[in-house]
């Protein structure tokens, strides 16, 4: 069962504020629904926070034009709702976007960050591919790119044998279809604000993709990395986009060891 804050965001807190709180912030048209099968592991020794996007799942619509600081505040408001100090962000795709804003803004309020399956810097070519399907997005509606998604973000393997994409069809289309394109929007166009981030991100930070994520390719995960310093750099290999969901066992295991080093 979900709680609402007061800017209409759904969320689900799981734990005690003795625990270190983990935000774990899911993807363009997904929900919080997505970190299901790695909350028993992570409640062991941490409580969780997970939320839905402006206009994602049970949260309303943003009243406004979005960009990564709206996102990094609705982030904020939900701490200081729960009078939370600090937090470890678990950010996948514009999640890990949302997290480095975040802890741009907010240095004092971060923890340490993992940033899952998350764009950078595309090149030319693929920035205005990115940019093309946004567009798309806002005139055909949610669901206009989802069927190519699929293939992007699943091995072939994965979508002939199992039914779990499936939930991501059902994640879309809870989406409110403007809070869509404009997030859509923000994904595409906000990686430019993150580049050589100043000020720097100087948390701990854990950057991981899949070797076969043609959206968040390995080589931006190593940009991301070597604009932090210390980070660690994972790349899973196989996997598509959402391996996370394809083989959530081997990203938990990733993340456990790197926040039990770095937050516990």
């Amino acid at each position: 069962m979900f709680s609402r804050a007061s800017d209409g965001t759904a969320y689900e807190f799981i734990g005690s504020t003795d625990n270190p709180t983990l935000v774990l912030i899911h993807g363009l048209g997904l929900c919080r629904n997505l970190w299901e099968p790695f909350l028993p592991e992570l409640s062991r020794d941490f409580s969780i926070l997970i939320y839905d996007l402006h206009g994602h799942g049970n949260s309303t619509p943003v009243p406004k034009t979005t960009n990564l600081t709206v996102y990094a505040n609705q982030i904020k408001l939900l701490l200081d709702h729960l009078n939370i100090p600090e937090a470890t962000l678990v950010g996948f795709s514009i999640g890990g976007m949302i997290n480095r804003r975040f802890a741009m803004m907010f240095p004092e309020t971060t923890r340490a960050l993992a940033i899952l399956n998350s764009p950078h810097n595309r090149g030319k070519e693929a920035q205005i591919q990115v940019e093309e399907r946004a567009n798309s997005v806002r005139i055909q509606g949610p669901t206009a790119t989802l069927d190519e998604a699929l293939k992007r973000w699943f091995t072939p393997e994965f979508l002939d044998e199992k039914e779990d994409y499936k939930k991501v069809c059902q994640w879309r289309e809870l989406v409110d279809p403007e809070s869509y394109a404009q997030a859509a929007w923000v994904l595409a166009n906000g990686v430019r604000e993150l580049i050589a981030p100043e000020p720097p991100i100087q948390c701990p930070t854990l950057v991981l993709t899949s070797e076969n994520d043609t959206g968040s390719t390995p080589k931006m995960s190593r940009d991301i990395a070597g604009e932090i310093s210390g980070s660690e750099l994972i790349i899973v290999p196989n996997l598509r986009h959402l391996g996370l969901m394809e083989n959530p066992d081997l990203f938990c295991n990733h993340l456990v060891r790197f926040l039990n080093q770095n937050t516990l």
